[in-house]
């Protein structure tokens, strides 16, 4: 209704403005017309402004209330399909609606055409990329082990971190079609992704210290989490490298949720880079000091706890290490939609 009277205010301000000249006119032109006559004329012309005014809020109701109501449609992310109405300009409004939103959603199917076969195209790449990493892995072994296999082991590992980091990126936009929560037991997922990394624990000179009940058990996906474990052990192994000795893996629970905290005694975020460590392509000051940071990593394991419903965050003091955090689900959670 109030867009109805902001559409209509024009109209009524002309209006006023007519019935205010018209007894202005008699008056300059020395026509003595009596008051009761104009005063007809005012009514009979306010009648008929009326009549006008229901008839066209009649003919643009459904027009007005939509228009009204943008906000939520917009939030529906749906475009209305009921009718505007009977007049030619909600009519016509419609019909506009209809061509935009045709040609808006043949864009899109356009656009998630081209995603969907760059995803495809990268999977397939990545996959098979491990194969001549894996031939070479396994030529290694034949060779006499010398400070330049050793860096070429090293290098392997890295492009392996970096492929299952493509892959994952690309997997990430059609996460609904590429996961299955189910029950996993938390002190082998840790172990699984420690031994994963055992190379690195190795090369750097660090030992992983778990301390996890066996039979506490998480409602997750194996896959995401292995790939969130080993981006947070690979931060703490990387930045714990000549000072912490220890990486300390420990759990604790409550009625409902299980906490795992993953702390190492490295060189720690800085206040002003740990508000923003979750965010894309971010390195931080720290970061910055290690090539490899792609910057990547933390964002990918916030996108995959939300979408998991799960919840991690980090806590941490420049020189005194790092504690990354993850809340899991211990039993069902019927609040989330998996």
């Amino acid at each position: 209704m109030k867009l109805f009277w902001k559409d209509q205010t024009p109209l009524l301000i002309c209006y006023i403005a007519q019935m205010l000249l018209i007894p202005l006119l008699y008056w300059l032109s020395g026509e003595n017309r009596p008051l009761r006559i104009i005063g007809y004329g005012i009514m009979l012309s306010s009648a008929i402004l009326l009549i006008y005014l229901v008839i066209r809020y009649i003919q643009f109701r459904k027009l007005y209330q939509r228009l009204s109501a943008m906000e939520f449609i917009a939030s529906s992310k749906e475009l209305p399909r009921e009718p505007l109405g009977d007049a030619p300009l909600p009519e016509a409004v419609q019909d506009m609606l209809r061509i935009y939103d045709r040609y808006y959603q043949d864009k899109l199917s356009v656009h998630a055409k081209r995603t969907g076969q760059h995803i495809v195209f990268i999977n397939r790449w990545v996959h098979q990329m491990k194969t001549p990493l894996s031939v070479i892995q396994l030529t290694l072994r034949d060779i006499d082990q010398t400070s330049a296999s050793d860096s070429i082991q090293e290098e392997l590992e890295r492009l392996r971190k970096g492929f299952e980091m493509v892959l994952y990126t690309s997997r990430l936009d059609q996460f609904e079609e590429d996961f299955r929560v189910e029950q996993i037991r938390l002190l082998q997922a840790v172990k699984e992704a420690v031994t994963e990394n055992r190379r690195l624990f190795i090369r750097k000179g660090l030992q992983p210290d778990i301390r996890i009940d066996e039979d506490w058990i998480v409602y997750s996906d194996a896959k995401w989490m292995r790939f969130m474990l080993n981006q947070i052990l690979i931060n703490a192994v990387n930045y714990s490298a000549g000072k912490g000795q220890t990486i300390l893996i420990t759990a604790r629970k409550s009625s409902e949720q299980i906490m795992l905290d993953i702390q190492d005694q490295g060189i720690g975020i800085s206040r002003e880079d740990l508000k923003r460590v979750f965010q894309p392509y971010f390195t931080g000051e720290q970061g910055r000091q290690y090539q490899e940071s792609t910057g990547m990593g933390l964002y990918l394991v916030r996108e995959i706890c939300s979408r998991l419903g799960h919840q991690v965050a980090i806590e941490s003091e420049p020189g005194d290490g790092t504690t990354v955090r993850f809340t899991f689900h211990h039993t069902p959670n019927n609040d989330e939609t998996y």
